[in-house]
């Protein structure tokens, strides 16, 4: 039986793009319409941290993210075995810089 509910979506990402940006930490806000996810970039021996992306989503869609991570770290693990978290490193850090506003 095939699935008429399924829907190609065609996808274009520019050059510049598909470089993509460095990140090593994120950070999360919400309001009770949107959540903020900033990425970051710390850089050893610098005194600020710059905020290089920031992705405004719906709660639906912030959920649905949670989901596919969830989804493909488990895929990531099976192949390449466990992701192991430093404890303590990066784990909650007092964030002093904008917040997104929603």
């Amino acid at each position: 039986m095939q699935d008429d509910n399924k829907q190609n979506i065609n996808i274009e990402i520019s050059e510049e793009v598909a470089q993509g940006i460095y990140s090593n930490l994120a950070m999360i806000a919400h309001s009770p319409s949107e959540f903020v996810l900033d990425f970051i970039q710390m850089l050893p021996g610098m005194p600020k941290a710059k905020v290089k992306s920031r992705v405004i989503m719906t709660p639906e869609h912030a959920k649905r993210l949670l989901l596919a991570l969830e989804d493909n770290i488990k895929k990531y693990e099976a192949h390449f075995g466990e992701i192991t978290l430093q404890a303590g490193k990066n784990q909650h850090i007092p964030y002093s810089g904008p917040m997104g506003e929603a």
